[in-house]
């Protein structure tokens, strides 16, 4: 029984390891504490080792479970109803979470607000394109994470991150905001800007 507990556990706290550095943005979305969005972007290398501890853990765990039993265990059986920590339902929703828990960088994203970024444009030889590059972005809720905190500033007119590159490419409206304005949105995060690279605008 012992064994059966250390096992729901491991796969538990390895699931909820595998998924933090892209939970940890949205929390601190939501808590309005910036800074711990980068905090366990550290765990991402080690995100494929997580997912495989869990899986083979949760594996074990149900071949336990579901074995034949020895004669000798049947003849000790007693007619007493397992703890529910002990069922196979249990067990089985330690397996939905720990899915869950596997799956949320593929669909983190849902959880940030959709912000308008479209304005009004005065003037054309005011739009400034800049490719941002960024360290600690990790998944697509690290993007949104970043999307999100420079479309508050006025004048954006379009942002794209992708944390495969690490880097954002950013229009705005220069006589309404400033890449010193962009960058300290994105510090702000938790990630942290490394380089700007102006662009010249396609006319």
């Amino acid at each position: 029984m012992k064994k059966e507990r250390k096992l729901i556990w491991t796969s538990i706290f390895t699931a909820i390891g595998a998924s933090l550095c892209c939970i940890t943005p949205i929390l601190a979305l939501i808590s309005g504490a910036s800074g711990i969005a980068s905090a366990f972007s550290w765990l991402e290398p080690l995100r494929p080792y997580l997912i495989g501890i869990t899986i083979l853990v949760l594996a074990f765990a149900w071949y336990q479970k579901l074995k034949p039993k020895k004669e000798m265990e049947c003849d000790c059986e007693t007619d007493e109803k397992p703890k529910f920590i002990q069922s196979k339902k249990f067990l089985g929703m330690v397996t939905v979470f720990a899915i869950i828990m596997l799956a949320f960088p593929y669909y983190g994203h849902i959880f940030y607000p959709k912000t308008n970024s479209q304005i009004e444009i005065v003037d054309p030889t005011n739009i400034q394109k800049v490719n941002i590059d960024i360290s600690g972005m990790t998944c697509r809720s690290c993007e949104e994470h970043v999307n999100y905190s420079v479309n508050e500033l006025d004048g954006i007119i379009s942002i794209n991150s992708s944390s495969e590159n690490g880097n954002s490419s950013v229009e705005f409206d220069k006589s309404k905001t400033n890449i010193e304005d962009i960058e300290s949105a994105i510090n702000s995060t938790g990630y942290k800007v490394i380089n700007i690279e102006m662009k010249l605008n396609e006319d």
